[in-house]
């Protein structure tokens, strides 16, 4: 078990009907609104030092349609001179992947589509590069599944997934455990040791981490980076001194 050494810190914006939210365990039914204002949101965020920004559609990632852009095209005006935006949810075509990607984002995450159909997946990579793809790994119950995290969608192993997304030349994986997701009891080590001993790929910790002690357990697991939404939200983490401590040595 090696220590990642570029390890990232990517505070959340999950977009809403145009709101700044958290959802717990992926349950649109158990949602809480933190900002009317997303722009507001990711100013305050490159701010504070952080290098990367995680952007969701949730919308899309429920509809597969494009729902947030006008936000997201807002963001990526006010902030990405300053800092790196991925943006996620609903990127089921390569049409949408190049809007995004042609927006300003840095980054695109697929999972729905690239679960579905690897090739997907590779010809993005081919096309965009892949520093600028990565897959979504959403996990329940060890399978990685899409659809916005429907429950009933069947899914794949998650060891599986990543492995037919590397071999299709995906680098780097976004994994979600999906229990975990907003409810601030700390990561899925388990899960995230198994898939960083894979060795196919920067895995990115996300779901329940909720201190600087989170951050560096799944740092020392090997992760190559993790997303933080609602404890930043909730005060419970510092975004300042949370950077601070996981910035890379000099």
């Amino acid at each position: 078990m090696m220590e990642a050494s570029g390890f990232e810190l990517l505070p959340a914006i999950d977009l809403r009907g145009g709101r700044v939210v958290r959802l717990r365990q992926g349950d649109f039914a158990r949602e809480t609104a933190y900002s009317d204002d997303p722009v507001e949101v990711a100013v305050r965020f490159a701010a504070a030092g952080a290098r990367w920004l995680h952007v969701v559609d949730l919308d899309a990632a429920r509809t597969g349609t494009p729902s947030n852009g006008v936000a997201l095209t807002a963001i990526l005006a006010a902030v990405a001179e300053r800092m790196l935006v991925e943006a996620a949810g609903g990127l089921r075509g390569e049409g949408a992947v190049a809007a995004v990607l042609s927006a300003g984002a840095a980054r695109a995450i697929v999972g729905t589509a690239a679960l579905r159909d690897p090739e997907f997946a590779r010809r993005l990579v081919s096309t965009h590069g892949a520093d600028r793809i990565a897959a979504a790994i959403d996990v329940r119950d060890g399978r990685a599944v899409g659809q916005g995290w429907a429950r009933g969608a069947a899914g794949v192993d998650a060891a599986v997934a990543i492995e037919r997304l590397a071999d299709a030349g995906v680098t780097t994986f976004e994994v979600t455990a999906i229990d975990r997701d907003g409810q601030l009891e700390g990561p899925d080590v388990a899960l995230y040791e198994r898939l960083v001993e894979l060795g196919r790929g920067s895995i990115v910790a996300s779901g329940g981490i909720a201190s600087i002690q989170d951050l560096l357990a799944v740092r020392r697991l090997g992760c190559a980076g993790a997303i933080v939404g609602r404890a930043i939200y909730e005060g419970q983490l510092d975004l300042v001194e949370a950077l601070a401590v996981n910035a890379p040595p000099a």
